[in-house]
């Protein structure tokens, strides 16, 4: 009875920017367990993937997990298969918990803290994208009673792009969406910077000397990830003056994760339930992780099923410092699904006590996917 009925791709339109992406597994004893595949502009592929896993994974006992989540190994597809991987083992893990009637953090061993602490990603509630609209975003979120919040305040710079006119007022814009952000939240609140691997190794070191002014609690992604000899030599910049130095929020598997832990890149990894593996291989990031002194701080901008799992996945890391979370958006993040509530307790999520994971989709209506042609950030979408 146990047995895997269907597995079904669910992209939903949210706002003119967003899209979320869900699997839903289905077993013929009518349990239904919830994973998110979020990839912006990446949906047709998700979905062909997930047709694919579908057909993989049909008739087997949804109880095996560890290996049924290794059916498409990740370095064979990239992110793609990497993402409706993690997905597919979010949803066994819901499914597995509410079989035996437990809330899923207690599943996997019991809660070490609730609520589970969050920060508030301004970056998609800003509007205007001016250094006023994002030091407005920061009040609302305090508001509420968040204790940190970040930004990504770099767009549209691309170092790649060279020392031209649009990079130089990109960057003076960005210090100054900084900076207005740290005055509107005065000086007892977090605030976090996220570069978006905008910066080269050279640019970024003149990146944390002009930051650190504003007192960060991180600086994130400045450099790609490969470059793990420089992001080495930031992570030094950084903690001199006194900020952590945060990424690696779009890798995939242990493996992966283990060169980055081992050079000392980070001070706070960021691996992302729905790229990373799903639940029980973060578990496994973040004890090696531990061994190394590295905080976790999950990657979490997204929709509200990986949410969910996150806030559960959260209770149970001992080396965790901050969950994040997409703030001001839509309020489709709280109204799309039933079950418990997944509003903000003065800037904490506390922790679902039903079975699984605690929520479900609700019925919709749900505006299906849409073509997104530019990015969100691109400025001219407002």
């Amino acid at each position: 009875m146990s047995r895997i009925r269907s597995l079904a791709f669910r992209g939903i339109n949210v706002t003119p920017k967003t899209n979320w992406c869900f699997l839903e597994v289905s077993t013929e004893d009518g349990l239904t367990g919830l994973g998110e595949c979020t990839l912006a502009n990446n949906e047709p592929l998700l979905e062909a993937e997930a047709t694919r896993l579908a057909a993989n994974v049909a008739g087997e006992d949804a109880r095996h997990r560890n290996r049924l989540a290794r059916l498409i190994p990740h370095a064979q597809g990239g992110l793609v298969a990497a993402t409706v991987v993690s997905a597919f083992e979010q949803a066994l893990c819901d499914l597995a918990a509410q079989r035996v009637g437990q809330p899923l953090h207690l599943f996997l061993g019991g809660a070490l803290r609730d609520p589970v602490r969050l920060y508030a990603n301004i970056n998609r509630g800003a509007n205007p994208r001016s250094p006023e609209g994002f030091a407005a975003a920061a009040r609302r979120a305090v508001e509420q009673g968040f204790g940190a919040v970040k930004l990504a305040p770099f767009d549209p710079m691309v170092w790649e792009d060279g020392f031209t006119e649009t990079n130089r007022a990109a960057y003076a814009e960005g210090l100054a969406r900084i900076a207005a952000v740290r005055a509107a939240v005065g000086p007892g609140i977090e605030v976090m910077v996220d570069a978006h691997w905008r910066f080269s190794p050279g640019g970024a070191a003149g990146l944390v000397r002009d930051v650190a002014e504003f007192r960060l609690f991180w600086l994130e992604c400045p450099v790609a990830e490969a470059n793990r000899a420089e992001i080495v030599r930031l992570r030094g910049m950084a903690n001199d003056r006194g900020m952590r130095l945060a990424g690696a929020e779009s890798l995939a598997g242990l493996a992966a994760y283990r060169p980055v832990i081992e050079a000392g890149c980070y001070d706070v990894l960021m691996p992302d339930a729905k790229h990373a593996g799903g639940i029980e291989e973060i578990r496994r990031i973040a004890a090696l992780a531990q061994t190394a002194g590295v905080e976790i701080g999950p990657h979490n901008p997204t929709g509200p099923i990986c949410h969910a799992h996150s806030v559960h996945l959260c209770a149970v890391i001992p080396n965790f410092v901050l969950l994040e979370v997409q703030f001001g958006e839509t309020e489709a993040f709280f109204d799309m699904v039933e079950g418990e509530s997944l509003r903000f307790a003065q800037g904490a999520a506390p922790l679902p006590q039903a079975p699984g994971l605690g929520i479900r989709l609700g019925p919709g209506p749900h505006a299906p996917w849409k073509r997104m042609d530019r990015p969100w950030l691109d400025p001219r979408l407002g």
